[in-house]
């Protein structure tokens, strides 16, 4: 899969998303594809324990729209050049995938980006610990994820999205479904 095909399937018309009713802060992610030595992959950061949401958990860069920012686009951009030093010239977006309204009062919009010039990563200290891959194959495969139950705060959530470990780390939870919902927007996912 090229950046062409995953652009022309993101453009692809979809059913309007209903807005659930409630106040919503809005935010924008980037859902970063790169290739690496094993093929097609997404780009993901583990954030530091210095962070007020989702610590030392494996991400999207991204994070709230400012009000200066024109666009969810440029969120998404801005985040990511604060969070990692990508600079926005070195990103090629190719457009958005499914939005999510999360039970914290999020909004986020996933955009969706191409990145080929691997000029090495400024990780902001306080927001960022480590910044990898992992290639679209494995997370595309079935074999490498499954659904359970997440207790926080005497919360439970069902149907929670974890993948098996990769390279150390673990892709679950909000992540995990964007991931998701991504790879079934460009027809790849396993089901």
């Amino acid at each position: 899969m090229n950046k062409d095909t995953i652009r022309t399937m993101l453009a692809k018309p979809e059913t309007e998303q209903e807005i659930p009713e409630g106040f919503w802060r809005r935010a924008s992610v980037l859902a970063l594809f790169t290739e690496s030595g094993e093929g097609l992959s997404l780009l993901f950061t583990r954030r530091t324990d210095h962070v007020v949401d989702h610590k030392g958990q494996v991400s999207f860069p991204g994070g709230a729209v400012e009000p200066n920012d024109e666009s969810l686009e440029v969120t998404a951009l801005r985040e990511t050049f604060e969070e990692i030093g990508i600079k926005p010239a070195e990103i090629e977006i190719l457009g958005r995938s499914k939005d999510m309204f999360t039970i914290s009062g999020w909004w986020i919009t996933p955009i969706v980006g191409w990145y080929t010039k691997h000029n090495g990563f400024n990780l902001n200290p306080i927001e960022v610990i480590r910044v990898f891959t992992i290639p679209v194959e494995w997370l595309r495969r079935k074999e490498n994820w499954y659904y359970r139950s997440y207790e926080r705060d005497g919360i439970v959530r069902e149907n929670v999205i974890f993948y098996k470990e990769f390279d150390g780390e673990i892709l679950w939870g909000i992540t995990a479904h964007l991931v998701h919902d991504l790879l079934e927007k460009i027809e790849i996912i396993e089901k």
